[in-house]
């Protein structure tokens, strides 16, 4: 592997989950684990760092070396201020003085756009949203001035207004520090807003490498135009699944429904949805969009008995769920299967898939034996996997694996409604293409009706009839894909769609100019 980045310039390591592009950059801080070796040489402003002492390796982390990682909140002690872990690396590496650590803390934390730095730096991570936490992470990283900053998936778990903030963020530092970015990502479209030069890489090795535009514009080895083609984008024209007619009784109907978490001591009660009104019909595919905190999983749970409603109505096939016993919830809910985001934490770890698969069906009194065997390998036809595969265990499948047989599992009844909780956010982007292609084979196939649980909006881009935008709560805009995505009307729509990166270079930069115009617009306003 061979590469190098200029002061001041941005390179991106591009890759799918085991690529190694991680690992290159661990190797940079000496931070493999015990058993991994490095060959070669690793040059730092003049000097081979490859084989220096612990010594030498810890002044170089975080005061010319840092690292901005993926997940803040398990990168940051929880038991110390965001501030007491700013001014702990100023100590140590510069020598300040209490009081004028804290001081550079306030200084760094202004440099982040934190709002109100003068409280925020006695915060403890959990006081913070994760924007605010990733901001944190990226002030404590910038404490001694460092002359390399590894961003290891900076933006991967923000939603998409707060990932363009701190792409945002990352050009303005990148000016004012002068210090050279490694970042590395599967996100082509984060690639394509930021970076200089890019890296691709597959299976340890890079496969190719060059300027952003001519890679992005001309790519030249397979994989690089696999992955590219595998990017899901937001379209000027309509795109994937037609608009059929609104016909018959909704499979799942939402009516002036309030969904609130009660008071519980001191906390108050909280109104999580606020008079949602929406439906969906057989066969329609709804795609339920919004940030974190919006309110978009507390309906998905509602929609199968999981959160109490507290008014209104809440219809699934024209029967009132919110006014069910307990019984019949038990039998509503074989209406309704469920694809959960994370498939490794919902399927039981202690049985093969093939039992997790057939046991809706063995519960409901569906099949056994024989039967149900035979219903198991269909089902596993049906979402491409092997047959055999009804052996194994969970961890002995990859997410992509893991996540179609979440699929298996939720179409195990036949139900008329799906309902799909942010089911690609954790897979790479050729798995989640091939994903979407399945879900999209199984729904035109077995006419269910969908709800579509999401934060990215090429995605539903791709799938959805209809879509329905929430914000803190509240529906704030619905309607045909085409009215939402190509002629927004809410200026939180319009936010939304602006903040998403696209995977082409030139294109990312006029649409950044156009996102800067809006937001000046709106503070106008």
């Amino acid at each position: 592997m061979n590469y190098e980045v200029m002061p001041g310039e941005v390179l991106a390591i591009v890759g799918e989950s085991g690529s190694g592009k991680s690992s290159s950059s661990m190797a940079l801080l000496g931070l493999l684990p015990p058993n991994g070796r490095v060959h070669g040489t690793i040059e730092f402003v003049g000097r081979d760092i490859s084989h220096i002492s612990d010594s030498q390796l810890r002044r170089l982390r975080g005061e010319e070396m840092a690292v901005i990682f993926q997940e803040p909140m398990t990168a940051m002690n929880p038991v110390y201020t965001v501030g007491f872990q700013i001014i702990e690396m100023l100590r140590v590496h510069k020598a300040m003085s209490p009081s004028d650590a804290r001081a550079r803390a306030i200084e760094l934390l202004q440099l982040v756009e934190m709002p109100s730095p003068e409280t925020s730096v006695d915060k403890y991570p959990h006081q913070l949203s994760g924007g605010q936490r990733q901001r944190a992470m990226i002030a404590m990283a910038l404490a001694c001035d460092p002359k390399l900053l590894i961003a290891d998936e900076p933006t991967t778990a923000l939603d998409v207004t707060v990932q363009a903030e701190i792409l945002d963020l990352l050009r303005a530092l990148r000016e004012k520090v002068d210090a050279a970015i490694v970042l590395i990502t599967h996100d082509m479209g984060v690639v394509a807003d930021l970076a200089d030069k890019i890296v691709v890489m597959k299976d340890g090795r890079i496969v190719e490498s060059g300027e952003i535009v001519q890679v992005f514009h001309e790519p030249e080895h397979p994989y690089t135009k696999q992955l590219l083609a595998a990017v899901p984008r937001l379209s000027v024209e309509s795109t994937g699944a037609d608009e059929g007619e609104r016909a018959g009784q909704p499979v799942l109907r939402f009516e002036d429904v309030v969904i609130e978490y009660p008071k519980r001591g001191r906390i108050p009660a909280f109104r999580a949805v606020d008079d949602a009104t929406f439906d969906i019909m057989p066969g329609e595919v709804v795609g339920l969009v919004g940030e974190s905190g919006s309110g978009k999983t507390t309906i998905g749970r509602a929609a199968v008995g999981l959160l109490p409603v507290h008014s209104g109505i809440l219809a699934v096939n024209g029967k009132n769920i919110a006014a069910m016993s307990a019984k019949e919830l038990r039998h509503a809910r074989k209406q309704i299967g469920i694809v959960f985001q994370d498939p490794g934490s919902s399927l039981n770890p202690r049985i093969p898939i093939g039992e997790s698969i057939g046991e809706p069906i063995m519960l409901s009194g569906e099949a056994k034996g024989r039967a149900l065997q035979k219903r198991v390998e269909k089902l596993l036809d049906d979402v491409e996997l092997p047959r055999s595969f009804r052996n194994r265990y969970p961890h002995e499948l990859s997410g992509g694996q893991r996540q179609r047989v979440g699929i298996a599992r939720a179409i195990a009844l036949q139900p008329p409604l799906l309902i799909a909780d942010e089911p690609t956010s954790a897979l790479d982007v050729s798995v989640q293409a091939r994903f979407l292609n399945l879900l999209q084979n199984l729904q035109e196939e077995l006419k269910f009706a969908c709800l579509f649980i999401t934060h990215d909006l090429a995605v539903i881009d791709v799938l959805a009839h209809r879509i329905v935008v929430m914000n803190h709560g509240k529906i704030v805009e619905q309607g045909t894909k085409d009215q939402v995505l190509r002629n927004p009307q809410d200026p939180y729509t319009q936010r939304l769609i602006a903040a998403v990166p696209v995977p082409d270079p030139l294109i990312q930069r006029e649409r950044r100019e156009q996102r800067a115009e809006l937001f000046r617009n709106d503070s106008v306003d």
